[in-house]
């Protein structure tokens, strides 16, 4: 993939630049002068080296599909059994749903609930703010009520959508528990592994930037 870079020495004075023609990096804080790649190229910052712009061709559609992708598959795979375990002449399946909510007494309820919302009701909620941003810009409509708002919350609830942290954390679990007990995976097991793989394709997809300018300049119909 081509790409070009971002150099500070490129630039001169940015003091009397309009401020829709800088863009600042946000691992760094450095700033540049505008310039938009075309679709298959990208814009790095010279300093640190992160992605500030990386436009595709029909990259919204892709990310809208994978999040209704993700979003039945959250919803079905919460439901299915996750795992079986069999010892001793007796088994037992449970799902995700069923996991999380284990411990509902006491104090162990709010930690229940965490759980469940961080592996299941964060990840679910980031999908349907994402399709509720997007579609309209997509179908070049005019943006969605409060879409602004949508989009900055969905990127202030990605650390805390901890799906990838969950199915490291059954990976370690299988391991130890594999000596003590036969354990067989569920429906929901493998909709889950495909469900993280889909969460992490829908992040790289998507250029933040150009959502943002999508949002901020809408395409006049």
């Amino acid at each position: 993939m081509m790409r070009y870079m971002l150099r500070m020495s490129e630039v001169a004075d940015l003091s009397h630049a309009p401020l829709e023609e800088l863009i600042v990096c946000p691992a760094c804080d450095a700033t540049y002068q505008l310039r938009r790649p075309k679709p298959g190229e990208r814009a790095v910052c010279a300093r640190c080296h992160k992605v500030l712009i990386e436009p595709r061709k029909k990259a919204g559609m892709q990310i809208i599909a994978v999040s209704i992708a993700v979003v039945v598959l959250i919803i079905a795979a919460s439901v299915f059994p996750f795992l079986q375990i069999s010892a001793a002449g007796r088994s037992n399946s449970v799902s995700i749903i069923d996991a999380a909510l284990s411990f509902t007494e006491g104090p162990m309820l709010v930690l229940a609930l965490l759980t469940a919302g961080f592996i299941i009701f964060v990840p679910l909620l980031r999908m349907l703010l994402t399709l509720y941003v997007l579609i309209p810009v997509v179908l070049d409509r005019p943006a969605a009520r409060y879409a602004m708002r949508a989009f900055r919350l969905s990127e202030a609830m990605r650390p805390w959508s901890m799906a990838e942290i969950f199915a490291l954390g059954c990976a370690v679990a299988l391991v130890k528990v594999a000596d003590l007990a036969t354990v067989s995976f569920g429906p929901a097991f493998w909709m889950f592994g495909v469900l993280v793989v889909l969460v992490i394709a829908q992040d790289g997809y998507m250029c933040k930037w150009s959502v943002w300018n999508s949002l901020e300049h809408p395409k006049k119909r």
